[in-house]
């Protein structure tokens, strides 16, 4: 049982990160995949690795639920909403409704599964030449209750068009702070989807990614309403930062309440953080796997639905969609809308 974060606490990053409501927790997926095949697939033994089920493996890449190619392949989601930031690699994305994408390089795709969705993600390697290096962040927001009925809503945040402010500090590091949601200072971030909690301007929502060099400094705006709260998770090899005054290692979380300005700097080493903020949705939370509802009867309600519908089936050939290797970045929608970025080099 995990305690109830304080104000100025700091807490060690297990699997999944513990997170503040309204978020449920985020997780960091890194893996040093090895040059792939012309199938996508790893180009080495999958020897030792359990596959279905193959998480942490000691190689330094994990297959996750891929049998071939690694990834998620078909789950169901209810309840909920799932924000994936891709930094390095790239995701396959197919859904329930139809909808179809590859993204990575720093986009972000924000899925709200509301009444209920599945989706297969999975981790297409495409480089035969080198290494595949891979780096995912997965964060789970949950829905008020009048949301978690909600048709699904497939959105794609491109890289390009993701706000980033550069801040250089007194000792000439600078930091850069990427505006997934939640406005920061005058910069306003791209709109979430519409039954999302981030949508309610009351809400206070802010998912920011930020990357400070040494001797970096950046005062991060205080929140807009007093009952909010702020975690700022500090990852990445050598990562440390100073957070108000306080030392935070790579590997430890740093939490608030009420958080008014908050101010983030770097000694001699650099840092990365990611930064979760919002007011609580106040409303009772059942979760049971892949579900997140209010009561433990619309839990059990839950099951049924997925049991007999499928949560509208599968149109999909298989459980582990992978798009063709010579497909750039793109999102489908399900009414067929077709979206692409400005064309990037794998």
């Amino acid at each position: 049982m995990r305690t109830q974060l304080g104000s100025g606490q700091t807490f060690q990053l297990d699997r999944p990160w513990q997170a503040l409501a309204p978020f449920l927790f985020a997780t960091r997926h890194v893996d040093n995949y090895p040059k792939a095949t012309a199938e996508m697939t790893p180009d080495a033994s999958l020897a030792g690795h359990s596959l279905g089920s193959d998480f942490g493996n000691p190689e330094g890449w994990s297959m996750y639920h891929g049998q071939t190619v690694p990834g998620f392949p078909a789950h169901p989601h209810r309840g909920f909403e799932t924000i994936t930031i891709v930094t390095r690699g790239f995701v396959d994305h197919a859904d329930s409704t139809g909808a179809a994408a590859r993204y990575g390089v720093g986009d972000v795709q924000w899925l709200t599964a509301g009444n209920g969705v599945s989706h297969s993600e999975m981790f297409p390697l495409l480089d035969e030449d080198h290494g595949n290096p891979f780096e995912l962040f997965q964060i789970w927001l949950n829905l008020a209750a009048v949301d978690k009925k909600a048709a699904p809503e497939f959105t794609m945040l491109w890289n390009e068009d993701i706000p980033v402010v550069e801040v250089t500090g007194p000792d000439g590091g600078t930091a850069r702070i990427k505006i997934i949601a939640g406005r920061f200072g005058d910069t306003e971030p791209l709109a979430a989807p519409s039954s999302s909690w981030a949508a309610r301007t009351e809400s206070d929502v802010a998912v920011w990614m930020l990357d400070l060099e040494p001797h970096a400094r950046v005062e991060l705006p205080a929140a807009t309403r007093g009952d909010a709260r702020r975690v700022l998770y500090v990852y990445g090899d050598d990562s440390a930062a100073v957070i108000d005054g306080n030392e935070v290692a790579d590997g430890v979380g740093y939490a608030q309440t009420s958080p008014g300005t908050t101010v983030v700097g770097t000694g001699d080493s650099s840092a990365r953080l990611l930064l979760l903020q919002a007011v609580p949705i106040g409303e009772p939370v059942a979760q049971h796997g892949p579900f997140v509802m209010n009561t433990r009867e619309e839990i059990v309600e839950t099951y049924d639905d997925y049991q007999r519908t499928q949560f509208g089936g599968w149109p999909w050939d298989r459980a582990d969609v992978v798009h063709p290797k010579s497909e750039t970045r793109f999102a489908r929608h399900t009414d067929g809308r077709l979206e692409r970025p400005e064309p990037q080099a794998f």
